[in-house]
């Protein structure tokens, strides 16, 4: 087994004429974020995947590199035999999603993003680097500094996604990989990134994102072709989870232009 088969997943629908959509995980976040536009395009026919773990849950040196956590989700779509794939993907992710366009054009039909980082400073949210390169939890603010910097109306997690996801970025091993991501995020080329990319992407971006801020993303992205920009309006940094009937809907039409 190669050592980058990092992700479990969990997938419906055998992919054949369409292509395989595969959603990404999120830093801290798994699967859930995923639940609604998941299980729709399911019912629709839609060959699905969607990766189980957060990033910071694998192995912090394929989470610590963008290039291998792309490598590591095709591992994941060639298991169930998917050759071309849709890449849908929020905040680290959506650099996973930029980065495979670019270096998988025969294979990435298209590339949906929303919140991606790179453009922006990170937000406080509770948590910090110390000069070792270590990620400190401060957990007595994380809980209301995190779900503001996510939501721009009342926070959707549950209280056991969030009492989850506190007790994995408590880990050693998650801290080690958090550390390593956000380094990623910090010296990745966005705009390189891009201009490799040639598949059409669709971007879907929250108006009130305060974790990755709008206005950059929405000036640069337009620039090239190709690709459609669209701000959500009363939504923070998850559209697929505060506006998700939104996100699915817009999901869908892009689906049929570029692979129905």
């Amino acid at each position: 087994m190669s050592p980058l088969t990092v992700f479990t997943a969990e997938h419906h629908n055998t992919p054949g004429e369409r292509p395989l959509v595969a959603f990404m995980s999120a830093l801290f976040a798994g699967k859930w974020i995923w639940d609604q536009p998941f299980d729709a395009l399911s019912r629709a026919g839609w060959p699905v995947l969607r990766t189980n773990e957060a990033i910071c849950a694998v192995e912090p040196k394929v989470a610590g590199s963008i290039e291998r956590l792309g490598d590591a989700l095709l591992e994941a779509c060639d298991a169930v035999g998917a050759d071309e794939v849709v890449v849908c993907a929020n905040s680290l992710g959506g650099l996973v999603a930029i980065d495979l366009a670019g270096r998988f054009p025969d294979r990435v039909r298209g590339i949906v993003v929303s919140g991606a980082p790179g453009l922006s400073t990170e937000p406080d949210v509770g948590l910090s680097m110390d000069r070792r390169g270590s990620v400190k939890l401060a957990t007595d603010q994380f809980r209301e500094r995190m779900l503001s910097a996510l939501f721009h109306g009342e926070p959707l997690f549950t209280e056991e996604q969030i009492r989850q996801t506190g007790e994995l970025l408590a880990t050693g091993p998650a801290m080690v990989a958090m550390a390593r991501s956000l380094r990623a995020t910090r010296t990745y080329r966005v705009q390189s990134g891009l201009d490799k990319v040639r598949c059409p992407s669709l971007y879907v971006w929250g108006r009130y994102d305060r974790m990755t801020p709008v206005e950059a993303w929405q000036d640069l992205v337009p620039r090239y072709p190709g690709t459609e920009f669209v701000a959500v309006d009363d939504c923070g940094h998850i559209p697929m989870v505060e506006r998700a009937e939104d996100y699915t809907g817009r999901l869908l039409a892009f689906l049929e232009r570029v692979a129905g």
